[in-house]
C-alpha cells in the first residue's frame, strides 16, 4: 500500500509539471499578441486573432474528441492516460517548432497555425491530465490535488509575462525573429517531458467508457454552466490580452511593454493567490483560527514572491529594483478585499461566485469611469478574484450528474470556445474610435452579470427534477485550465 502511495506521488509530481507547461504557454500569448501587432501592423481585432486560433483549437479538438467518445467510447479509456500526455506533449511541441519557420516567412497566418496546433497539444493534455489527478489517489482528496495543481497552472501563467516579456522585447533578435529561440526552446522542453515520461513507470488505471449518447445536455444547470464556461474563460483572456495595451495608455499608466508586461504577472498571480487561498478556505479544516491564520500566511508569501520575481531583476551582477514596493501596496488592500469575500462566500460555491463576480463588475465600472493608478490597480486586481470561478462553475455544472459525469466533463471544457471569441470582439470595440480601449471593457461586464446570475441562480435550475442514477455513478472530476 505504501508503495503504491509513492508511486501515485511521485506520478502526481510530473503530472503537475504538465498543469505548470501549459499555464505558461497560454499567457505567453499575452506578449504575443502586442508584439505580432507591431511587427505586423496589426489592428487589435487582427491581433486578438491570436486568442482565436490558441482557444478555437480547444473547442475544435474536444468536439471531435466528444463526437469519438459518444459514437466510439472514450479514447483516453482505450490508449491510457500516459500514451495521451505523451500525444499531447508531442503535438504541443510541434506547434512550438513551428514558430521558427513562421518567423522566417514572416507570414501572420502561419503564426497562427502554429499556435493552433500547439493549444492542439494542450487540449489533449487537459482532456488526460485533469481526470488522471484526480484518480491518483483517494477520492475524498481528488479536489484537492486538482486545486493544487490549478494553483502550479496559476503559477505558470504568473512567470509566463515576466519571462516573456524579457525573452521576446529584451532578446538579441528583433521583429519576428525574436520569438525563435523562446519557442525552439519551449518545443524541446516540451520533447523531453515526453521522453521522460515514455521511460518512466506512471500506474496505469481502467476507466469506464463514456456514455455512447449526449444524456449530458438533458441537465439544464449543466447547459447553463457551459455558457457559464464560455463567459469566464472569454471575460478571464479578454483582460490579460489587452492589459499590455491597456497600461500604455498616457491616461492609465503610460508604460512600456516591458514594464508592463511584469504588472501583468500580478494579474494573473492574483488568480495563483486566490486559487490557493479557495483551496484552503473550501478545505474541511476543524480549526477556524489556524485556517486564517494559513491562508494569511500562504496569501502574503505568493504575494512577495511574485514581487520579487517581476519588480526585482539582476542586471550585470547588481540587484535592480524596477517596481518600487511602494507603487505595489494598492494590490495588497485588494487582497485583503479578496480575502472578505471568501469569508463572505461561507464556503459555497455558487455564493462565492456570485459574490466574487459583483466584485469584479465594480471593479470593471471603476476602472472605465477613471484614469491613473486607480484604473490600472482595479483592472490587475481581476485577477484576484477571477480564481476561483472555474473550478466553482465546474463544480455546480457537474453536480448531481452521477455517471455522466465525464460527459459533462468533456461539454464543459469545449467551452473554453469563450477564450477564441471574447477577445477579437473586445479588440473589434477598442479599435472604434468613439469607444477605444478603455471603454471596450463595457463587454467584459455582460459576462460577469451573466456568471452573478448562474451562481445566485442559474445553477440550481433544473436540479430538483435531477433523474436517480442506477449505481454506476463515476466520480465527479473538475478540470483545470
Amino acid at each position: 500500500m505504501e508503495t503504491n502511495t509513492t508511486k501515485n506521488r511521485f506520478a502526481f509530481g510530473v503530472v503537475v509539471m504538465l498543469f505548470f507547461m501549459w499555464g505558461f504557454v497560454t499567457v505567453l500569448n499575452d506578449i504575443l499578441i502586442p508584439h505580432l501587432k507591431g511587427v505586423f501592423s496589426l489592428t487589435h481585432f487582427q491581433s486578438m486573432l491570436v486568442q482565436t486560433a490558441f482557444f478555437g483549437a480547444f473547442f475544435i479538438i474536444s468536439i471531435i474528441y466528444f463526437a469519438i467518445s459518444v459514437l466510439r467510447g472514450d479514447p483516453i479509456a482505450k490508449i491510457g492516460y500516459k500514451n495521451g500526455i505523451i500525444i499531447g506533449l508531442t503535438i504541443g511541441g510541434i506547434g512550438c517548432a513551428l514558430f521558427y519557420p513562421a518567423a522566417e516567412y514572416k507570414s501572420y497566418p502561419f503564426f497562427l497555425g502554429a499556435l493552433f496546433v500547439l493549444a492542439s497539444g494542450v487540449t489533449v493534455l487537459q482532456i488526460a491530465a485533469n481526470p488522471y489527478v484526480a484518480i491518483l489517489g483517494s477520492p475524498d482528496t481528488a479536489a484537492s490535488r486538482l486545486n493544487l495543481s490549478q494553483g502550479f497552472n496559476s503559477l505558470g501563467t504568473t512567470l509566463a509575462p515576466i519571462i516573456g516579456a524579457y525573452l521576446i522585447f529584451q532578446g538579441k533578435f528583433e521583429g519576428a525573429d525574436s520569438v525563435k529561440l523562446p519557442y525552439l526552446g519551449l518545443a524541446a522542453a516540451w520533447w523531453a517531458l515526453a521522453a521522460i515520461i515514455w521511460f518512466i513507470k506512471l500506474p496505469s488505471f481502467a476507466s469506464e467508457k463514456i456514455e455512447r449518447q449526449a444524456v449530458a445536455l438533458r441537465y439544464p444547470h449543466l447547459i447553463l454552466g457551459m455558457i457559464a464556461i464560455f463567459v469566464y474563460v472569454g471575460a478571464e483572456v479578454a483582460i490579460g490580452s489587452i492589459i499590455i495595451q491597456y497600461l500604455g495608455l498616457e491616461n492609465i499608466a503610460n508604460m512600456g511593454e516591458k514594464t508592463a508586461g511584469k504588472y501583468l504577472a500580478f494579474y494573473w498571480g492574483g488568480a495563483m493567490i486566490g486559487r490557493f487561498l479557495g483551496a484552503i478556505s473550501l478545505s474541511k479544516m476543524q480549526n477556524t483560527v489556524k485556517q486564517t491564520g494559513l491562508m494569511i500566511l500562504v496569501a502574503l508569501a505568493a504575494f512577495f514572491t511574485i514581487y520579487l520575481i517581476a519588480g526585482i531583476s539582476i542586471i550585470d551582477g547588481k540587484i535592480i529594483t524596477q517596481i518600487p514596493f511602494s507603487e505595489v501596496w494598492p494590490f495588497l488592500g485588494f487582497m485583503v478585499l479578496n480575502f472578505m469575500a471568501f469569508m463572505w462566500g461561507k464556503g459555497s460555491s455558487g455564493q462565492t461566485l456570485m459574490i466574487f463576480a459583483s466584485i469584479v463588475i465594480v471593479l470593471l465600472s471603476i476602472s472605465i469611469s477613471t484614469d491613473g493608478k486607480l484604473a490600472m490597480w482595479t483592472i490587475i486586481a481581476i485577477g484576484l478574484f477571477n480564481s476561483i470561478m472555474w473550478s466553482n462553475i465546474f463544480t455546480l455544472a457537474i453536480d448531481g450528474l452521477g455517471k455522466y459525469t465525464s460527459q459533462g466533463s468533456s461539454l464543459l471544457v469545449m467551452m473554453i470556445l469563450g477564450g477564441a471569441i471574447v477577445p477579437p470582439l473586445q479588440g473589434k470595440m477598442a479599435d472604434l474610435p468613439q469607444i477605444g480601449i478603455q471603454d471596450s471593457f463595457a463587454i467584459v461586464i455582460f459576462c460577469y452579470i451573466y456568471l452573478v446570475f448562474y451562481g445566485m441562480k442559474g445553477s440550481q435550475i433544473g436540479k430538483s427534477k435531477l433523474p436517480k442514477q442506477d449505481g454506476s455513478e463515476q466520480p465527479t472530476i473538475r478540470a483545470g485550465h
